[in-house]
């Protein structure tokens, strides 16, 4: 198995949860937040995809789906273009209202854009620093384990919210 396709697998598995966690919800249900404090899938969603998004087309020098396929528009949100929900607060979060099909359907259209990326690399090209602010640097390697570390976890609590929210 080469290195693509474990990279191809893994952002798989983060589909497979971002599907699982939102899939069949109703906006006010992927709206829910458990306390004040807490995160609701909706934001956890487009959180994890803008991340994936953002990161993935750094690295394969590509323009972002979010703003070169109209998913910015579609979503409607009061934040710019930019934002990933890095640094985003309870109000912020309160402010991603989205049914499940355009999260879904963002989600998608970032895990195509990747699935095809990372299909291409070969073994030698996640030794490529991509980031040199850090110590050590960065490698291509380094920067997409880290993406799907990130997505996994965000698709994770996801899952926690939406069972909680089977309890309620």
């Amino acid at each position: 198995m080469k290195s693509a396709d474990l990279l191809a697998d893994a952002f798989g598995r983060v589909r497979e949860a971002v599907h699982e966690a939102a899939g069949g919800l109703t906006t006010d249900e992927l709206a829910v937040r458990l306390d004040d404090g807490a995160n609701s899938i909706a934001w956890l969603v487009w959180h994890l995809t803008r991340v994936q998004d953002d990161h993935v087309s750094e690295v394969a020098g590509t323009e972002q789906a979010w703003t070169t396929d109209g998913w910015y528009e579609r979503f409607g949100l009061p934040f710019p273009p930019a934002a990933t929900g890095y640094g985003h607060r309870g109000r912020d979060v309160a402010k991603v209202l989205a049914p499940a099909d355009l999260l879904i359907g963002y989600h998608d259209a970032v895990h195509e854009r990747t699935d095809e990326y990372v299909r291409g690399l070969r073994n030698a090209d996640l030794d490529q620093v991509v980031d040199e602010a850090w110590t050590p640097p960065v490698t291509l390697g380094v920067r997409l384990i880290s993406v799907i570390e990130d997505d996994l976890q965000h698709a994770g609590q996801a899952a926690f919210v939406r069972g909680a929210l089977a309890r309620r």
